[in-house]
């Protein structure tokens, strides 16, 4: 989701980068410790878990392991994260990530951690895993697959059986270290939307050719049976990939899948970068957040 550097790079000098909203940051090892936000925004109550359900609504911490969505990458200025704008476990107090909603920008500063890397795929999931474990978190969220179906051809895509071995490893390496933190799997979105929401912008087609998610992206503009077939493969594998994600996760008495609800999401052109019309914007991380809140926080897991 990130292969043309030095071409958007380029791009950015003749002034689109002039567009950015906010400065990326993260500490040096990679890990976001949020900061606070400038004004803490207010929490909403969280209700309290059924008798017998199994499922704390309230986790006192949270951990997040995915992709550069997560990482909030383009969401605030060309090519680079921003994970204090990340749905997840950002700081920025318009997006108000799931970590300040559970927990309030105070403690979410000390009690969040975010461990996701740009480009990553399912198959770099163990060791994220491995990592979010040794914070022992309540709970842990999971947004990953996107990258697994974004290549440069339909060709490469993980195979589906793949994506399984590697997500169910992950599991296995998260239950080592943590054996009790709840995890909430974010479905993968809908790509076949993004380009629909997005080849109607100009800019973001001419984007798009410097070589974002060829396999769904490529000639945009196309409508022929060729493009046709090749998008439809990609959406075909992002259905698969979720109904992995949803098998798995209902294996483990303590993860929770959100039935669906991030690939049914509608984004506007609002809602995506207005660097690459493909990762969610700084309004689309926080319509995440709402989402990953109300299933988190909700009495029974999405049907």
């Amino acid at each position: 989701m990130r292969t043309a550097g030095a071409a958007l790079s380029a791009l950015s000098l003749v002034g689109v980068a002039a567009l950015a909203g906010c400065s990326s940051g993260g500490s040096g090892d990679g890990v976001s410790r949020n900061a606070p936000a400038a004004s803490s925004p207010s929490v909403s109550p969280s209700p309290s878990a059924p008798a017998g359900s199994g499922w704390n609504p309230s986790p006192g911490s949270v951990a997040a392991v995915g992709d550069s969505i997560t990482r909030g990458f383009d969401a605030c200025s060309v090519l680079a994260d921003c994970p204090e704008v990340s749905w997840a476990t950002g700081s920025d107090s318009l997006v108000r990530s799931l970590a300040v909603r559970l927990l309030g920008a105070s403690k979410a500063a000390d009690r969040s951690w975010n461990h996701a890397v740009s480009g990553a795929r399912m198959v770099q999931l163990p060791e994220q895993m491995a990592l979010a474990a040794k914070e022992r978190p309540e709970l842990v969220t999971v947004m990953m697959g996107a990258n697994d179906a974004c290549r440069d051809s339909v060709r490469l895509m993980t195979p589906v059986a793949d994506f399984r071995a590697s997500f169910e490893a992950s599991m296995r390496q998260l239950r080592a270290g943590a054996p009790e933190a709840q995890v909430y799997v974010s479905s993968v979105p809908d790509l076949k939307r993004l380009w629909s929401t997005g080849r109607l912008n100009e800019t973001g087609k001419k984007i798009w050719e410097l070589g974002i998610c060829q396999s769904m992206l490529a000639d945009a503009d196309d409508l022929g049976p060729a493009a046709v077939a090749r998008r439809d493969a990609v959406q075909d594998r992002v259905v698969a990939y979720n109904e992995v994600l949803r098998d798995v996760c209902a294996k483990d008495r303590h993860c929770r899948y959100d039935g669906g609800a991030v690939f049914g999401f509608r984004f506007t052109g609002a809602q995506l970068s207005q660097w690459d019309w493909f990762h969610p914007s700084r309004d689309g991380q926080a319509r995440l957040a709402e989402i990953a809140y109300r299933n988190i926080t909700a009495a029974e897991p999405p049907a």
